[in-house]
C-alpha cells in the first residue's frame, strides 16, 4: 500500500511528525543526468508556509540523496530522497489523541489497526506527499529527454471558476501568484475568497486542471490498466481528492455521439484528430493530442472551530481546531498533481520500453 508502478516505482515512508519522510525509487533507467536543483524547485513549490493563505508550518523541506545518483547521473540503482521534518508541533494534536476529528482518517485508521499515529494525522498526513513530489521531480527529468511536458493549475476555488480553456492560457505564469492560476484577474480573486474564509475559521475546496503534452502515441495498457484508469487512481490517492474526470468528463454525456467522435485527419506524418473530446486517451491508450484532465479537492477537514463528535470509547466530544492548516490545498497541490501525471507517464513509458525488445525478438523468429 506504499508502493505505486510497475517499471517505474516508488515506495514512500515517514509520518507527518516523525523524523522524515522520503521516496525509494526502482527502475529508473541508469545513466539519466539529473539536475538536483529542479528536485528541489518542485518541492519548494508544495512546502508549507509559501504565503498568507497556506499553513504557516515552517518546513524548509530540504532532501538528501542517499543512493542512486553518483556525478549528477542515474546509476540504476534505487535512488532514495529523505526530506526530514524540522517544524513539527506533536503538543498541538496531544488533544485528540483519543478523539476522531470529523472527515478525517481518525476513526478508519484506529478500526483497521486498532491503533493510529494521531500527531498531525501521521501517515495519512499530505506531508506524505512531499516524499511523492521528490520522485515525481526524477520522473519529470526523464520524461522531458522525450519533450513531455506536464502542467498543472487552479482552475476553481469554491464557486469561483476559470472558465477560459487551457488551450488559450500561458501556463508557464501559473506560479506568477500564490494561487498558481495562470489568470492573473481570477487569481486575485480567488486569493482574497481563501483569505476571508481562513479568516472566518473556515476551509474551501477547489479544482486543480491537468495538462499534459507532446506524450507518445502508444502508452497505456488494454482492460485494467488503462491510461486514463491509473490517471484517475494516481489522482484519488492524494489526500483531499473526491473527483477525477479526463476529456469531456460528465459534460460529454450532453453532447450526442456525431458531435463528441473526435474525427481523425492526416497532418504530415501525424495522424490527428480534429477535436480531443477523449483528452488524449482512446481504448486507454494515448493517442498523441494533448492529455488533459480535473482533479476535485475537498475543503480541509481541519476547522479552526469546534466541532461535535465521538472519541474511542464511543463517548460524545468536542474536537476544538488547533495546529496549522491550509484553510485550501489547491494552491499546494498543484505540484502534486503534476507530480503523480509524472510518475504514471514515466512508468507506462519504461514498460513500453520492456516490451518493444521483446517483440523484435519474436518477429526475428517468426521471420527464420
Amino acid at each position: 500500500m506504499n508502493t505505486y508502478g510497475h517499471t517505474f516505482r516508488i515506495s514512500t515512508y515517514g509520518e507527518s511528525h516523525g523524523p522524515a519522510v522520503g521516496a525509494v525509487i526502482d527502475g529508473c533507467p541508469a545513466g539519466l543526468p539529473i539536475d538536483l536543483s529542479l528536485i528541489q524547485y518542485e518541492l519548494d513549490r508544495r512546502k508549507p508556509g509559501q504565503s498568507r493563505i497556506t499553513t504557516q508550518r515552517r518546513e524548509p523541506d530540504e532532501f538528501e540523496v542517499l543512493s542512486g545518483i553518483f556525478e549528477g547521473k542515474t546509476t540504476g540503482m534505487p535512488i532514495h530522497l529523505m526530506i526530514r521534518n524540522t517544524d513539527a508541533r506533536s503538543k498541538d494534536y496531544s488533544h485528540i489523541a483519543d478523539k476522531f476529528r470529523p472527515s478525517h482518517a481518525d476513526f478508519t485508521y484506529q478500526q483497521k489497526w486498532g491503533f493510529r499515529d494521531y500527531r498531525g494525522g501521521g501517515r495519512s498526513s499530505a506531508r506524505e506527499t512531499a516524499a511523492r513530489v521528490a520522485a515525481g521531480a526524477v520522473a519529470k527529468q526523464l520524461l522531458a529527454t522525450m519533450g513531455v511536458e506536464i502542467y498543472a493549475y487552479v482552475s476553481q476555488v469554491g464557486p469561483l471558476r476559470l472558465e477560459t480553456p487551457y488551450q488559450e492560457l500561458d501556463l508557464r505564469q501559473t506560479d506568477t501568484n500564490a494561487v498558481r492560476c495562470p489568470d492573473a484577474a481570477m487569481a486575485e480573486k480567488m486569493y482574497d475568497f481563501i483569505d476571508e474564509t481562513r479568516k472566518k475559521q473556515d476551509t474551501v475546496g477547489g479544482v486543480v486542471s491537468g495538462v499534459l503534452r507532446n506524450v507518445p502515441v502508444g502508452l497505456g495498457e488494454p482492460v485494467f490498466d488503462k491510461l486514463h484508469a491509473e490517471l484517475g487512481k494516481a489522482m484519488l490517492s492524494i489526500n483531499a481528492v473526491k473527483g477525477f474526470e479526463y476529456g469531456s468528463g460528465f459534460q460529454g454525456v450532453e453532447m450526442y455521439g456525431s458531435q463528441h467522435n473526435d474525427i481523425f485527419y492526416r497532418d504530415g506524418e501525424r495522424v490527428r484528430t480534429r477535436t480531443n473530446h477523449s483528452g488524449g486517451v482512446q481504448g486507454g491508450i494515448s493517442n498523441g493530442e494533448d492529455i488533459y484532465f480535473r482533479v476535485a479537492f475537498k475543503p480541509v477537514a481541519t476547522l479552526m472551530q469546534d466541532q461535535p463528535s465521538v472519541n474511542q470509547e464511543g463517548e460524545d466530544v468536542t474536537v476544538s481546531g488547533k495546529g496549522r492548516h491550509d484553510p485550501c490545498v489547491v494552491p499546494r497541490a498543484v505540484p502534486i498533481v503534476e507530480a503523480m501525471s509524472a510518475l504514471v507517464l514515466a512508468d507506462f513509458y519504461l514498460r513500453n520500453q520492456a516490451c518493444q525488445p521483446n517483440l523484435a525478438a519474436q518477429s526475428a523468429v517468426a521471420s527464420e
